[in-house]
C-alpha cells in the first residue's frame, strides 16, 4: 500500500459529503458509528444511518484511498478496523485486527499517515504514544508504544502525562503529541515504511503552565501551527520547521469572551481550507470562537464567538469546499451546521441540523 490513493468518496464537484461520526455509546441511544451525508449546495443533512455497531467509538479516522476506517473502541484495543464499501459507505469489521495491550485503556485519538502505512494513537489515560502497521489487508501490526513521563503543575488534572491527540505533518515526515499533564507538545520524526516513531531533534515545546494541549493543527502555508489548550481556554500558535519537526511558541490567544468566569475546557481547532481563519470549540461556554490567521506570521486575531447550537460542542469539522462547519455535541443529541463566510471567517447559523447522541467526532471524508 504505497502512495497515495484514489478516495472512495470523490470531492470534487461533489453533490453531497459524506461524514463519518463517532459517539458515545455508554450515555445514551447511540449505536456506534454514523455516516450523514451533507448537501454540498445547501448544507441541509440528510438523515443518520448506523453504519457499524461498536461500543464508545468517539474518534473516527479513514486512510487516504477510502478502503478502511479506524476507531477507538471501549476495549484496551488501540484500534478496531473496518473495511468501508465505496458505494454505501457503510462499514464491514475486519477480522483479526485488534492489537490488544494488556492493562492498558482504550486511547483517546488517532491518525492515519499519507501512505496508509502507518496507524498512530494517542492514549491519554495511560501516557503513550503508539504506532501500528497498516498491513495491505487493512489489519494491525503490534504496536510500537512509547510513554511519557512527568506531570504539570495542577495535581488533579495534570498528575501524570495524558497524551491527548496525534497529527501527522503535511509533508509525512513527524508526528506531533500534544500531552495535556505534561503541558508539552512532543514532535517525533515518523518512519511510516516501519510504523516506528523517534524523538525529534528537538523533542518537545512547552505550552503555558496548566495550559493542557489537547488538538494540534498545521497551517495552510506549513510554516504554523496550533494548538487548542483545553483547560487554559486558549490557542497556542507556533512557528514550525519543516526540516527539524521543531516547534516555537509564538502567542497565546483566549478563546472566551473577557468577562466568561466558568470552567475552562476547550475540544477542537480546526483551520479553513483557505488557510486564513482558525476555529475553536468552548464545551463549557457551548460556543464556536473564530479567528483571523496573519499571513505572513500566523498570529491570531478573534473574529466572534457564537453559540453552537447545542450543549458541549466537543467536536466540528469544515467541509472540505470550506463552505460549511458542522458541530456535534456531547451533551445535546444534535449536530448543527453552519455556513462559513469565506471572506471574513464568520458563521451563521443555519436550520440544518441531524439528530445524533453523544456526536464527539465529525469526520469529513476526503
Amino acid at each position: 500500500m504505497s502512495g497515495r490513493a484514489v478516495s472512495a468518496f470523490p470531492i470534487p464537484m461533489a453533490a453531497t459529503f459524506p461524514i463519518y461520526l463517532g459517539t458515545y455509546t455508554r450515555t445514551g441511544p447511540s449505536r456506534g458509528i454514523y455516516l450523514v451525508r451533507l448537501d454540498a449546495a445547501t448544507g441541509a443533512l440528510g438523515t443518520p444511518e448506523l453504519v457499524a455497531e461498536a461500543v464508545d467509538p468517539a474518534w473516527v479516522t479513514v486512510t487516504p484511498d477510502g478502503r478502511f476506517l479506524y476507531a477507538i473502541h471501549g476495549a484496551p484495543t488501540q484500534a478496531l478496523g473496518f473495511a468501508v464499501d465505496p458505494g454505501t459507505g457503510r462499514l464491514t469489521p475486519l477480522a483479526g485486527n485488534v492489537p490488544v495491550v494488556p492493562g492498558v485503556n482504550p486511547p483517546s485519538h488517532l491518525a492515519v499517515d499519507a501512505t496508509g502505512r502507518t496507524l498512530v494513537a494517542a492514549n491519554y489515560r495511560d501516557g503513550f504514544v503508539a504506532a501500528l502497521a497498516i498491513r495491505p489487508d487493512g489489519s494491525l501490526g503490534e504496536p510500537q508504544i512509547i510513554r511519557h513521563e512527568g506531570s504539570g503543575p495542577d495535581p488533579k488534572r495534570q498528575n501524570k502525562p495524558y497524551v491527548h491527540s496525534v497529527t501527522v505533518s503535511p509533508d509525512n515526515r513527524f508526528v506531533i503529541v500534544a500531552d495535556l499533564g505534561l503541558d508539552k507538545v512532543f514532535s517525533y520524526a515518523l518512519d511510516a515504511a516501519h510504523a516506528r516513531l523517534t524523538p525529534a531533534a528537538r523533542p518537545f515545546v512547552m505550552t503555558p503552565p496548566g495550559a493542557g494541549p489537547r488538538h494540534f493543527k498545521f497551517g495552510r502555508d506549513g510554516r504554523h501551527a496550533y494548538v487548542i489548550n483545553e483547560m487554559g481556554g486558549s490557542v497556542t500558535v507556533f512557528d514550525y520547521d519543516a526540516a527539524t519537526g521543531a516547534l516555537t511558541a509564538k502567542q497565546t490567544i483566549s478563546t472566551l469572551p473577557a468577562d466568561f468566569a466558568g470552567l475552562k475546557w476547550n475540544a477542537e481547532v480546526r483551520v479553513h481550507p483557505n488557510g486564513r481563519f482558525l476555529y475553536a470549540s468552548n464545551r463549557t461556554h457551548d460556543s464556536l470562537a473564530v479567528f483571523a490567521i496573519a499571513p505572513d506570521s500566523g498570529r491570531l486575531t478573534l473574529v466572534e464567538i457564537v453559540p453552537s447550537g447545542g450543549v458541549s460542542p466537543r467536536n466540528f469539522a469544515l467541509s472540505p469546499d470550506g463552505r460549511w462547519l458542522v458541530c456535534g455535541h456531547q451533551d445535546t443529541p444534535v449536530v448543527t451546521v453552519f455556513s462559513v463566510d469565506a471572506a471574513t471567517g464568520r458563521l451563521a447559523a443555519t436550520p440544518h441540523t441531524a439528530a445524533v447522541s453523544a456526536c464527539v467526532c465529525v469526520h469529513f471524508v476526503g
